[in-house]
C-alpha cells in the first residue's frame, strides 16, 4: 500500500532538500520516504538554486547556513525566477534569520534541531495550501473578493490593489483571504495559526505576526491613509473596511 500511495502522489510531492549536512539530508529522506514523499537532496547553493528553479518539486527545504552562498541569497534567486514553496531551517533562538527568511518570500521556517514528524507536518502543511489541484477548491466558496480597492482571486491566486497585481508568497496569500473574507471581523492569532499555518499555537510563535508585517508593507496604506490590517491588542488582527461592505463582490 505505501508503495501505490507514493507512486499516485510523487509527481506532486518531490521535495528538494538543500543542506550541506549529508547525514541529515539522508535521515530526512529515510522518514520522508514512507510518508510518499519523493526526496531529491543536494548539498550545494548553486546547485540548489538551478534544482529549486527546475519545476521538479512541489518545496524546497532550503538550510540558512551553506558555505559559498548563503541560503538567503540563494532565496533571493529562487524567488526571482520560481514561486515553489520554500521552508527555511534556521538556528534555533535566531529571531532575525526567521523574520529575514519570511521577509524575503519564505513560506515557513523551522529551527533545527528539529522533530521530523513536525517538518512533515510543516511540509504538509504547505502543500494543503499550495496544490489546490490536488486537494480541490470547495465549490461553496466563492472564487473571487473584493474589499475596498484590493481584489482576491482564489481560482487564479492573484491579488490586485487598484487594478495593480501584488506579489505575494503563498502563505501571505493565504492568510490575506482569510482576513479579507472575514473582513469587518477580528480574527484571533491562534486562529490565523491553525487554519493558515496548518499548526497549533503556541505563545511564543511570530510567524503569524511577521507574515502581518510583510502583507502591510506589500499592501500599503489603505485609500484613507489607514492601516488595512489592523492589531488588536491580545487577541490578534483585523482586515478595516473603508468604503465597501466585507462581502461586496464584483
Amino acid at each position: 500500500m505505501l508503495g501505490s500511495r507514493k507512486t499516485l502522489e510523487s509527481c506532486h510531492r518531490r521535495i528538494l532538500v538543500v543542506d550541506d549536512d549529508q547525514e541529515l539530508c539522508q535521515l530526512l529522506s529515510q522518514y520522508l520516504a514512507p510518508e510518499g514523499y519523493d526526496v531529491e537532496a543536494v548539498h550545494d547553493g548553486f546547485e540548489g538554486i538551478d534544482r529549486a528553479v527546475s519545476g521538479d518539486h512541489s518545496l524546497v527545504v532550503l538550510d540558512v547556513m551553506l558555505p559559498g552562498i548563503k541560503g538567503f541569497e540563494v532565496l533571493r534567486r529562487v524567488r526571482a525566477q520560481s514561486r515553489a514553496p520554500v521552508l527555511m531551517l534556521t538556528a534555533r533562538g535566531d529571531e532575525q534569520d526567521r523574520i529575514l527568511g519570511l521577509e524575503m518570500g519564505a513560506d515557513d521556517y523551522l529551527s533545527k534541531p528539529f522533530n521530523p514528524r513536525e517538518l512533515c507536518a510543516r511540509i504538509d502543511a504547505i502543500l494543503r495550501r499550495t496544490e489546490p489541484q490536488v486537494f480541490g477548491l470547495d465549490p461553496r466558496v466563492p472564487d473571487r473578493v473584493v474589499v475596498d480597492d484590493v481584489s482576491l482571486d482564489k481560482a487564479e491566486r492573484v491579488v490586485r490593489r487598484g487594478g495593480d497585481p501584488i506579489d505575494l508568497t503563498t502563505v501571505e496569500f493565504d492568510l490575506l483571504e482569510r482576513l479579507v473574507r472575514s473582513a469587518g471581523r477580528v480574527l484571533s492569532r491562534e486562529d490565523l495559526m491553525t487554519t493558515v499555518l496548518g499548526r497549533p499555537f503556541l505563545p511564543y510563535d511570530r510567524g503569524i505576526d511577521n507574515h502581518i508585517s510583510n502583507l502591510r508593507k506589500k499592501l500599503g496604506p489603505s485609500a484613507d491613509g489607514g492601516e488595512r490590517i489592523k492589531s488588536i491588542r491580545g487577541v490578534g488582527y483585523q482586515y478595516a473596511v473603508t468604503a465597501a461592505r466585507p462581502d461586496d463582490r464584483r
